[in-house]
C-alpha cells in the first residue's frame, strides 16, 4: 500500500467514523435524556372482560372464551370508561359502528349475535335498536353452563354522543370497524361538528379507505391506517437517522409493538419526542407475531422502561393491573 493510498484510507475512515459518531449523537436517548413524568396510559376498550387468545381470528366470539370474571364491567361501556379513568387511564380506546338512522353505536363486533341476545350484522340496526339489547347475553366461561352477565347488559350499549357527553375533557381513540369509505366520510362530518378543543382531544384507527377519506376531509385530525402505519414505519427507517418525520408519520397515532420499538431511531425517548412534535402520540403495544397484537399487561414487562424515564404512551388490556401498578411507582417518595 502506498503512502497516498494510506492517506485515503484513513481520510475515508476518519470521515465514516464522524458520521457514525453524527448519527449516534442524533439518535441517542441516553445523550436525550428522560422527559419526565409519567406514562400515558390507553385502556383498550375501557375495562374489559378477559378472554382466550389461543387461535383467535377475526370473527371469533370473544365472550364465548371469556376468562373467570374478575371485575363487573363489559368493554365499551360508560361504566367501563369510568372505571378505566378511575383506574389511571389518561385515555380510552372504543370501538365505532354506524347506525341506520345516522348515529355511532360504541360497539365492537360487526355482528351482535356473540355479546347480545340480538342477531345480524351491527350498523344494520337502528341505534334504538341497538340499545335495547342484552350486551352481556352471550358471555361465558364455562363453555356455555353458565352467563354471568347475562339480563345485565340491556341499555349499556352508548352511542359516541353518550360516550363525549359523559367524558368532557377526556381523551378517546376511536376505531373505525370497517373499510368503507362512507364510513369515513359521516366520521368527518361527525367530528367537524365538534368544537375544535374537544376534537383535538380525539383521534382515529381504521380501515385504510375510512381514513384516507378522513385524513382528506380533515388533514389537521390525528388518524392512522394499516397503509399510513407501514408507510410510516418503512420511510422512518430509512430516514429517521437524519431526525426527519415522513409526512405519513405526522398528525397520526403510533401503536409501536415491543419487538419492533428497539429498532427505530432513537428509541425511546427521542422517537417519542420526535413523533409528538410532529402532532403525534406513540402508543406501546405487545410483540407483533404476524396476527394480533395485545396491549402490555403486565408491570413487569415494562419496568425497565418506566424506571428509564419513559413518558410515551402504553396501550394496555388491563388497566386495572397497569393503572395502579405504574400509579404506585410515580408516587412522590
Amino acid at each position: 500500500m502506498t503512502r497516498r493510498t494510506r492517506k485515503r484510507l484513513v481520510f475515508v475512515l476518519a470521515v465514516l467514523g464522524v458520521f457514525a459518531a453524527g448519527v449516534f449523537i442524533n439518535n441517542s436517548s441516553w445523550l436525550h435524556g428522560a422527559p419526565g413524568g409519567a406514562p400515558v396510559l390507553l385502556a383498550h376498550r375501557g375495562l374489559a372482560q378477559g378472554f382466550d387468545r389461543t387461535g383467535l381470528a377475526g370473527d371469533t366470539c370473544t365472550a364465548a372464551r371469556m376468562l373467570p370474571p374478575e371485575h363487573p364491567y363489559l368493554e365499551n361501556t360508560i361504566a367501563s370508561m369510568r372505571a378505566a379513568f378511575d383506574l389511571g387511564a389518561d385515555a380510552v380506546e372504543l370501538d365505532i359502528q354506524p347506525t341506520t338512522d345516522g348515529h355511532f353505536a360504541v360497539f365492537h363486533d360487526w355482528t351482535v349475535d356473540c355479546r347480545t341476545d340480538g342477531h345480524g350484522i351491527t350498523r344494520e340496526h337502528s341505534l334504538a335498536g341497538l340499545q335495547a339489547l342484552d350486551i352481556g347475553h352471550g358471555y361465558t366461561a364455562d363453555g356455555g353452563r353458565t352467563f354471568p352477565f347475562r339480563g345485565k347488559g340491556i341499555g349499556l350499549m352508548p352511542s359516541l354522543d353518550q360516550v363525549l357527553e359523559a367524558f368532557p375533557g377526556h381523551r378517546f381513540l376511536l376505531n373505525v370497524k370497517s373499510n368503507d369509505p362512507a364510513e369515513g366520510e359521516l366520521l368527518a362530518r361527525y367530528l367537524a361538528a365538534l368544537p375544535a378543543e374537544r376534537r383535538d382531544l380525539l383521534a382515529a384507527y381504521g380501515g385504510d379507505r375510512p381514513i384516507g377519506v378522513l385524513r382528506e376531509r380533515l388533514p389537521d385530525f390525528r388518524s392512522m391506517s394499516r397503509a399510513s402505519i407501514k408507510d410510516c414505519f418503512v420511510t422512518y427507517a430509512a430516514l429517521g437517522w437524519t431526525g426527519h418525520v415522513p409526512e405519513s408519520c405526522r398528525r397520526s397515532v403510533l401503536l409501536v409493538p415491543s419487538n419492533v420499538a428497539p429498532w427505530l431511531w432513537g428509541w425511546p425517548h427521542r422517537f417519542v419526542a420526535r413523533m409528538e412534535a410532529a402532532g403525534t402520540p406513540v402508543f406501546l403495544i405487545g410483540p407483533w407475531g404476524g396476527g394480533f397484537s395485545e396491549g402490555i399487561d403486565d408491570p413487569a414487562s415494562i419496568a425497565d422502561l418506566v424506571a428509564d424515564g419513559y413518558a410515551g404512551g402504553i396501550e394496555t388490556d388491563r388497566i386495572d393491573r397497569l393503572g395502579p401498578e405504574l400509579r404506585l411507582r410515580n408516587k412522590p417518595r
